[in-house]
């Protein structure tokens, strides 16, 4: 029986280990907190710690590494949180599959594929380049097996208030008011569904082909206008989206660190940003939900009653 350890027991880690436990499988959840999650042993880890991370994955087949620490912390928390990984998978034997995003590549001049150049300039892109990049050399050393599963900016019910196409959104445009985001609303976006990132990620663990390599989730574009649009269509409401001017933005991260860190990757939200999983569909056989359901399900979430008209 598969023994999976998922560090992390968030928007993503939860329904990962959720998922296998459901089918079977032998799961340990392992979160700083000791999160409980149903199906799952706890354990609680300081994933920076390689003793200690190295102990957790001792019986595990598979490493889902699905933690995420906040912006401000990533130079800090990054480089060991992947050091600590590299040498759990290298002394357990464990497979290890990443949850990245699509920071590494930059400003994209077009749709971004698995093997689209990593061409980022910006500090938070270059933490999770060089942590990639670490982890991929070890998988090319012999060390161990790795993959990184990409994705786009998440939605889904349950997503965070500070997520772009999250709470504050949703409850904004069904209560008739403006949605203000970040960036150009016009503009596409890709958009990934948390239950399609689960589904992505343990299908890379199951992939029997090699490994060392990028997967991306398949994604949904759309722009928040229209996102906007379809909500209102649906639901009767009349809310509206209003982009943050980009001045702005820079004001405040002078003063507060988290928004220091939205400016400096709103570059995500001035040009198309869109994500190509042509490859990852074809080979691990996984598809984007439909996304009128996925859409109206995240809604329905923020409503007073779901049941309602």
């Amino acid at each position: 029986m598969a023994h999976h350890l998922v560090v992390g027991a968030g928007l993503i880690g939860r329904p990962v280990a959720e998922r296998l436990a459901a089918r079977g499988d032998t799961v340990t959840v392992a979160t700083r907190s000791g999160t409980a999650v149903a199906g799952a042993t706890s354990l609680v880890l300081d994933a920076a710690d390689p003793a200690a991370f190295s102990r957790a994955a001792a019986a595990a087949t598979t490493i889902f590494l699905c933690t995420n620490p906040p912006y401000p912390e990533w130079a800090a928390q990054w480089p060991p949180i992947f050091s600590a990984a590299i040498a759990a998978a290298s002394s357990s034997g464990a497979g290890i599959i990443s949850m990245g995003n699509l920071y590494p590549y930059g400003s994209p001049a077009g749709a971004m594929t698995e093997h689209t150049a990593e061409t980022t300039t910006e500090k938070k892109g270059l933490i999770r380049k060089a942590c990639w990049d670490a982890m991929r050399a070890a998988h090319d050393r012999g060390e161990i097996r790795a993959v990184e599963v990409r994705a786009s900016d998440y939605f889904g019910p349950g997503s965070a208030g500070t997520a772009h196409l999250g709470e504050s959104f949703f409850r904004a445009v069904l209560a008739s008011k403006t949605a203000h985001v970040v960036g150009r609303p016009e503009l596409m976006h890709s958009w990934s569904y948390l239950p399609d990132i689960a589904t992505t990620l343990i299908a890379a663990a199951d992939f029997t082909g090699d490994w060392g390599r990028v997967w991306h989730v398949p994604s949904s574009a759309h722009s928040r206008d229209a996102i906007a649009d379809e909500l209102n269509a649906h639901f009767h409401s009349t809310g509206k989206v209003s982009g943050y001017p980009q001045w702005l933005l820079r004001g405040l991260g002078t003063v507060n660190p988290m928004m220091r860190e939205v400016w400096a990757s709103s570059y995500q939200f001035t040009v198309p940003f869109l994500i190509d999983s042509a490859e990852t569909e074809r080979e691990l056989g996984v598809t984007a939900s439909l996304w009128d359901e996925a859409l109206f399900a995240t809604a329905d979430s923020y409503r007073p009653d779901p049941r309602r008209d």
